[in-house]
């Protein structure tokens, strides 16, 4: 298992200096892994009906793959983290699209109550979330990317401990903090 890490962790490395091979490899060897996050990102959201989890795998990733740069990942743990915000981006610009159609829906707030935020995933609640996120990474940045991960990639509590190689209890403590702030940061009204 560490040398499979280990070859991941390289391959970024190569493509980080240019080399599409390696990018090609990371792609290739993550994929199901990768693939299996977008999935539970689309179960665990409504409002997404027409996006199938290799549509939003492969935006996210054509997204990855034409920034002028490849991804500043220090390793696969990274690199997942990388991949999940750039699904948010996918589903936040999607939303977005959706905004301009019609606005004005009258809406309230996405609801964090509860351990799990439910989430409808409508697209005034999720460029709301987006924002709010945005305003939170600013202020407490391992907050935002506990929610990150929960919301838009899926992960558990463990998942997520691994993936910012912090204990799952100081996990929980963010994820309580970070649900409360948005709560807040939501309901309030403009």
């Amino acid at each position: 298992m560490q040398a499979h890490a280990d070859d991941i962790t390289n391959w970024i490395r190569d493509w980080q200096d240019g080399d599409a091979a390696a990018r090609d490899r990371v792609f290739t060897r993550l994929y199901g892994e990768l693939k299996r996050l977008a999935a539970a990102v689309l179960r665990s959201e409504s409002g997404h009906d027409t996006l199938q989890p290799t549509a939003l795998f492969n935006d996210a990733l054509i997204k990855l793959t034409l920034a002028a740069q490849a991804p500043a990942a220090d390793d696969r743990k990274h690199f997942a983290r990388i991949v999940a915000r750039a699904m948010r981006q996918v589903l936040v610009d999607r939303a977005r699209r959706k905004l301009a159609d019609k606005r004005g829906a009258g809406v309230a707030p996405a609801s964090l109550d509860g351990c799990d935020v439910a989430f409808s995933a409508n697209p005034e609640d999720l460029v709301a979330l987006d924002s709010a996120l945005a305003t939170l990474a600013r202020l407490d940045p391992r907050a935002a990317s506990v929610v990150e991960l929960r919301v838009f990639a899926g992960f558990t509590i463990e998942e997520t401990a691994q993936a910012l190689d912090i204990h799952p209890s100081a996990v929980n403590r963010e994820w309580a903090h970070a649900s409360a702030w948005l709560k807040q940061h939501l309901a309030a009204p403009d």
